[in-house]
């Protein structure tokens, strides 16, 4: 009985790309990939050893494929190295989080008179304190985003130098 021959699996050819980097006196270079010239982009109008990472890049795609790169510098020493692929996400960055909207102040204005002017006029269910204007006016504002006054509540003016007390009724 004969055997059949052993059959060796047909091994695929590996294929990355060979980047190969020239680097002139003036700092300029000359670029090529797998032996095809690579062209520097118009507005430079030459590659320079600045150039380094974004010829890379182009080539590997953003790093998303390995490549081989030979530098041969202007006095002739050179360099290989293997610039291997690294996985990148396609997910999106994160929108930052919308600031909160403002609040709008809610305020309830409460005025009294028979004030001296400039006098530190107390306002009671004492929550702050306001000063009289020079008409003997007093004027506070109550941010009802901190305080919540019922209806049935009562606001009390009082001038701590006049003694005038004023009492405004919420309802």
């Amino acid at each position: 009985m004969r055997k059949a021959p052993a059959q060796t699996p047909a091994s695929a050819p590996v294929s990355m790309p060979l980047i190969r980097l020239d680097v002139h006196e003036d700092g300029t270079m000359s670029a090529t990939v797998n032996g095809e010239p690579l062209a520097p982009p118009q507005p430079d109008g030459s590659w320079r050893r600045s150039s380094f990472a974004r010829i890379v890049d182009q080539v590997t795609v953003e790093r998303m494929i390995p490549a081989r790169v030979e530098v041969t510098e202007s006095d002739g020493s050179t360099f290989t190295d293997i610039i291997t692929a690294t996985a990148r996400k396609n997910t999106p960055a994160p929108a930052p989080p919308e600031p909160a909207p403002a609040e709008t102040p809610r305020l309830l204005e409460v005025t009294g008179e028979g004030f001296v002017p400039g006098e530190d006029v107390a306002v009671c269910r004492i929550i702050g304190h306001t000063d009289a204007a020079p008409t003997g006016t007093a004027r506070a504002l109550i941010d009802l985003a901190h305080d919540h006054p019922g209806p049935t509540d009562d606001v009390v003016l009082v001038g701590w130098v006049s003694g005038t007390f004023v009492v405004r009724s919420l309802s």
